[in-house]
């Protein structure tokens, strides 16, 4: 029998083999359990998953703060602009020029008088010959009658003056009045300045002009026995609708005046000096100093 089998095997040696193939194969075949397998695939994937997720989470929180903080800076730069709107910076620029546009200078002298006037260069005022006597007067002049704009009943009655013109040259304008008597406390002629004598000459309603330039100009005084020295700068004012309103500043310097007369008088005089300051124009405008971006 054991021969028989030994040459049977022998005969067969292909099936022996393909025996042993299937037993491999079948044992491949088995599925281990989890506990001989391990658990680090599954491990992993779920690491990466929730590192994903974290990460989203981050990135969104950071957006939102980002947003947050653009929104805030835009409500900011917004609100800024707008209060920074409601209070513009004055800008203020000069302009150098030779000759100005002569001023008028209008005085209300009452019952006070015009001696003389005359126009002089270089700051040099000669002496007066006879002080409270009647004089040359070489300035052109303007008399004119109005209505007070105030009350519309009192009659008002001005004497309207050229001033200067040629700042280079220092030119000035010297008046002397006289006053006989007053029954006031004190003895003063009102006057006031506006910017352009030949607007003045060439409006047809002179009386509706001194009366809005009563209304839009301060006025001042100078005083009896006193040599009163006016120096005047220009101020012109851009206003926001694009008018342009004009002022003046003025630097008043007072000397007294020593009477020499041989007789003591009781009248008053009066002695007014009007110059220009310097050659600049100073221009104002209100400017703002925001920017929407």
């Amino acid at each position: 029998q054991l021969n028989e089998d030994v040459e049977r095997v022998s005969e067969n040696p292909t099936d022996e083999r393909e025996g042993e193939m299937e037993v491999h194969e079948d044992a491949s075949s088995v599925i281990l359990p989890d506990s001989e397998l391990g658990t680090t695939a599954p491990s992993l994937r779920f690491s990466k998953t929730c590192l994903k997720n974290v990460f989203s989470v981050v990135l969104l929180f950071i957006y939102l703060l980002l947003m947050a903080v653009a929104v805030f800076l835009v409500y900011q730069t917004i609100s800024d602009f707008r209060e920074k709107l409601k209070h513009p910076v004055m800008s203020v620029s000069y302009k150098e020029v030779s000759l100005y546009d002569a001023p008028g200078i209008a005085f209300y002298p009452g019952k006070a008088r015009l001696l003389s006037c005359k126009h002089h260069y270089y700051d040099h005022i000669p002496p007066l010959i006879n002080p409270g006597q009647p004089g040359d007067i070489e300035c052109t002049t303007q008399r004119i009658n109005y209505t007070d704009p105030f009350t519309n009943q009192t009659m008002k009655y001005a004497l309207v003056v050229q001033g200067p013109r040629d700042v280079k040259k220092k030119e000035l304008v010297f008046l002397q009045f006289h006053l006989n008597g007053t029954d006031q406390d004190f003895s003063a002629i009102d006057y006031l300045l506006f910017s352009s004598f030949q607007e003045f000459i060439n409006r047809p309603e002179k009386a509706e002009f001194m009366k809005d330039c009563e209304s839009s100009y301060s006025s001042w005084k100078f005083s009896g026995g006193f040599r009163t020295w006016v120096k005047m700068s220009l101020v012109k004012t851009k206003e926001e609708d694009g008018s342009e309103t004009v002022e003046f500043k003025q630097e008043t310097s007072v000397v007294n005046y020593i009477d020499q007369r041989t007789k003591p008088r009781s009248d008053q005089l009066f002695f007014v000096v009007f110059e220009w300051k310097d050659p600049f124009i100073q221009t104002v405008q209100d400017v703002s100093n925001a920017s929407p971006f």
